[in-house]
């Protein structure tokens, strides 16, 4: 497919999802549609046709001033009538259009975060957050755009087009049929030049969505940034970025400045036409003034119509352009779904098994193979130690279990149920993860701690603070559980962040445990003390523990080892010990340099 083909593809797909979405509103559109309508059609054409017919009074016959009211009145009354419902249309159409996009724009999101929530890690892993946020901005806005552009100027062009054929053509058959010449004209000449910048509109809104995730990249690290002193590389990425987004603006502007010259010169030539029928039309046809002011008023009111076709396609361009980028995100396959028939998990004991795995991905082309064939089975209740060097594929099996992606060849089971056939949420409340750099959301401490519970009471939340060593530093802070956390909980340190996200998983209460390098960020005290929190909870429950830091794993039941996807070693930590393989030489070492 041609780049020509996948943008017109896209802006098909577009389409499909902005009237998806307006069928379910279907009523609020068709009333948009009539009161623009009405409103278009009484007053640019019903009040003209009005004055028509007093001028032609006027010119049959001299009226005194005694028969104005009882000549003119029913004129003056249809006028007033006109004007009346014109302008009660307006403010229907104003109404209609508001509650449509007010409507539309929720389902839209919607659709949009849904969409976005439900693809795998992958996905989101190869993408800027900024910029799917900016393309969830766009994509509503994209739509509200096309709303307004739909009611004017092309619906209120298709009104004059109506009318002007309706009124002029039974008096003015010539006239109305050289008016319709030039306008397919300046249409045709209009749709040309559109489809040819239509490309520039989609990279001009890629370029923008390009530009926020520069600066979202830029502020998510800040202090990245700010230590390294590195403000100036930062500004030269952005400014490269802002510089595309300059050069593709300044490209499409020049398109549609040329497009404007071409359509603004037909313009002329229509003014003209209409200037040599008015000026002879009485003498050559007999056309009588009410007609030649009528002539007049409805060219002059449709030219003007079709000037802004130019800016009308422009907003129509634009539209599709910024709403290309969502399209494609909604048009992504979901790398991890659930199976149509998909059940709920049903934890009853916790054991698991990993059977035949093989788990490959694929980078930049290339593929990279993380398990091939890999068997481990976990009994349930069992603390089992995940251990080995950087790339041993620790937390990626922690993460397949979660199924945050999916193994190609294999089988998860939870209690003898496949993780592929059960639904991705039921499998994950029913497991409390702790990952290594904890995830708190731009809310109060109270709430991130319920995040896994939300109908857990106050004293339940503080029990788990208690029990996560977290309570002390809590109380301290001047609005205590209240406390706004900051975006990804910058506001706190690195261990009260991880006791947080322990509390987290203490108040989940889940059957199944993981925590990869949880008390990494810790000091030796508050680390003992969350150790002793981490016991307790993992008594009972299937836990996995990865840890770089082997005093992490050393009291677990089991430990086992991984070095490039395959199991080395696997035991207690006095018999690995003992043994003097992989394990024995990683704790030497540790504890050699902790000696040292």
């Amino acid at each position: 497919m041609d780049s020509v083909e996948k943008k017109q593809s896209t802006t098909r797909r577009t389409l499909h999802y902005f009237w998806a979405a307006t069928k379910r509103h279907l009523g609020l559109f068709v009333a948009l549609v009539v009161s623009t309508v009405f409103f278009s059609g009484l007053l640019t054409y019903g009040s003209p046709f009005v004055m028509s017919l007093i001028v032609d009074r006027i010119s049959a016959s001299p009226v005194t001033a005694d028969q104005v009211f009882p000549v003119f009145g029913p004129f003056i009354a249809l006028l007033i009538a006109i004007n009346v419902v014109g302008q009660a249309c307006s403010k229907l159409q104003d109404y209609f259009q508001y509650k449509l996009e007010i409507a539309v724009d929720y389902d839209l999101a919607t659709t949009a975060f849904d969409a976005l929530s439900n693809q795998s890690m992958s996905f989101h892993s190869n993408r800027y957050g900024g910029t799917l946020v900016s393309q969830t901005t766009k994509f509503t806005s994209a739509y509200n755009l096309m709303v307004e552009t739909l009611t004017f100027p092309f619906l209120s062009i298709c009104v004059s087009v109506v009318s002007i054929f309706i009124i002029l053509a039974p008096r003015v058959p010539a006239y109305v049929a050289v008016l319709a010449v030039l306008l397919v004209i300046y249409a045709t000449a209009s749709y040309i030049m559109y489809k040819r910048i239509l490309h520039l509109n989609e990279k001009a809104a890629s370029a923008q969505n390009d530009l926020s995730g520069e600066l979202s990249d830029a502020v998510t690290n800040i202090l990245a940034v700010k230590t390294y002193g590195r403000e100036d590389y930062e500004r030269r990425l952005f400014d490269k970025a802002n510089r595309e987004v300059v050069a593709r603006d300044s490209k499409r502007m020049r398109s549609t400045i040329t497009r404007g010259i071409i359509t603004s010169s037909i313009t002329v030539v229509i003014m003209s036409v209409v200037a040599v029928f008015i000026s002879g039309g009485n003498a050559w046809f007999g056309i009588t003034p009410g007609t030649l002011v009528m002539m007049f008023t409805y060219t002059y009111a449709i030219t003007n119509q079709f000037n802004f076709i130019n800016n009308g396609l422009q907003r129509f361009n634009r539209a599709f352009g910024d709403a290309s980028g969502m399209t494609r995100v909604l048009d992504e396959p979901r790398l991890v779904a659930d199976a149509p028939d998909a059940e709920p998990l049903v934890v009853r004991e916790g054991a698991i098994d990993f059977e035949g795995i093989n788990f490959w991905y694929t980078d930049g082309g290339v593929r990279t193979q993380v398990f091939d064939n890999f068997e481990l089975h976990i009994p349930a209740g069992q603390r089992i130690g995940l251990v080995g060097v950087s790339g041993a594929g620790k937390t990626t099996l922690t993460k397949l279990l979660l199924r945050l992606s999916d193994i190609q060849e294999g089988r998860i089971l939870v209690d003898g149920q496949n993780v592929a056939q059960i639904t991705q949420q039921s499998l994950r409340r029913s497991i409390a993860y702790v990952p290594q750099e904890a995830l708190l959301f731009h809310r109060t401490i109270a709430e991130n701690i319920a995040y896994g519970r939300p109908d857990a009471t106050m004293e339940q939340i503080r029990e788990a603070a208690r029990q996560a060593n977290a309570l002390e530093f809590i109380e301290k802070l001047p609005q205590g559980f209240e406390t706004i956390t900051g975006e990804r909980g910058i506001k706190l340190s690195g261990g009260q962040r991880q006791r947080i996200a322990i509390a987290r998983a203490m108040l989940a209460d889940c059957p199944i445990l993981v925590l990869d390098e949880a008390t990494s960020a810790l000091d030796s005290e508050s680390e003992h003390l969350v150790q002793d929190a981490l016991a307790k909870l993992m008594a009972g429950r299937t836990s996995i523990v990865v840890a770089h830091r082997l005093s992490t794993v050393a009291s677990l039941d089991r430990i086992v080892v991984l070095d490039h996807g395959r199991i080395v070693e696997d035991g207690p930590h006095a018999q690995l010990i003992e043994t003097g393989g992989e394990y024995a030489h990683l704790w030497d070492r540790q504890t050699g340099a902790y000696l040292e």
